[in-house]
């Protein structure tokens, strides 16, 4: 069962946003003990995170979303500050039914769920899973520049980094060396000068206490076999109404595989961030939040597709 805590995450959370009463958790799962965040009132959005990402990544979405929903961001096992054990299964699948056990646990029913990069791969095999469980409890997805088939990006340098040898070569740089630290987080910016002042610091703390590195890697071991497992799935999920938000200067996951995925849905929408890289949600707050806001008021319409468009 859940149990809570004296530290509410307020220090990831501008002082101006703290508006919002976040609680932290614990839950224990077969897998590993996992820690989330709580806020705010409505039907229940359920956050995943990327690579590399924990809760920390959405400290500008959960007070503006808290009035409208009640958020629940998970730092899924092995990442952020949730604990793993060893030899966990670290495939998408996999992930993505820890996240039904997530839901489980906490008896959340009829929820939305949002998923980011690889966290929106894992958003997606929610949705299969459901579908194949004739599961009604998800209603609707939001996906941020997920991985998908359509995108070139990682195609070739995830495998290459989950191998014996690049998986050396990685964390004797990248990992060790944190003056590249800014390097890689710079890469997922569209405005260099729009990253956070808090995100270097906040991004290394799971480096620091929970050697996210090595999860990482395990992660992008399964990434030719996920992404198939990705392409097998789409066709299963068309149903469910879904928001796609891109930014159109992502370096990690391409915007001209968004319009192929969102014709993979029957009733989708794309909005698109000129500019904006990866992490739109850090990078662009504010249109970020009114997107999500703006989808989640007016409660989906299957069946009647919306028009892309760009913003």
């Amino acid at each position: 069962m859940p149990t809570g805590t004296q530290k509410p995450e307020e220090k990831f959370i501008p002082a101006n946003q703290r508006n919002a009463q976040i609680e932290e958790h614990w839950l224990e799962l077969p897998d590993g003990r996992m820690r989330y965040l709580k806020a705010g009132s409505g039907p229940p959005l359920i956050l995943i995170h990327g690579l590399m990402g924990y809760c920390f990544s959405w400290r500008f979405t959960i007070p503006a979303l808290a009035p409208h929903a009640t958020i629940y961001a998970m730092d899924n096992l092995g990442a952020g500050l949730s604990t793993a054990t060893d030899g966990m299964d670290c495939t998408v699948r996999a992930t993505a039914e820890r996240v039904l056990q997530f839901a489980d646990a906490l008896g959340i029913e009829d929820f939305d769920l949002l998923g980011t990069s690889h966290g929106g791969g894992v958003a997606i095999l929610v949705a299969a899973i459901c579908a194949e469980r004739i599961d009604a409890r998800l209603q609707r997805l939001i996906l941020v520049a997920p991985i998908n088939p359509w995108s070139p990006h990682g195609k070739r340098l995830a495998p290459f980094v989950g191998s014996a040898v690049g998986s050396m070569i990685f964390r004797n740089t990248i990992e060790r060396w944190r003056p590249l630290d800014y390097l890689w987080l710079r890469r997922l910016f569209g405005d260099g000068s729009k990253i956070p002042p808090d995100s270097l610091a906040g991004y290394r703390i799971p480096v620091r206490q929970n050697h996210v590195f090595h999860h990482a890697s395990r992660i992008v071991k399964n990434w030719t076999v996920d992404l198939a497992e990705l392409e097998r799935a789409l066709p299963t999920i068309r149903d469910y109404p879904t928001l796609l938000i891109w930014g159109t200067k992502d370096r990690a996951v391409h915007f001209s595989s968004a319009q192929p995925l969102c014709r993979n849905f029957r009733d989708a929408r794309l909005v698109a961030f000129k500019g904006v890289g990866h992490l739109p949600y850090e990078e662009a707050p504010k249109d970020f939040n009114r997107a999500l806001i703006d989808f989640l008021a007016a409660g989906g319409a299957p069946g009647v597709p919306a028009r892309p468009r760009c913003c």
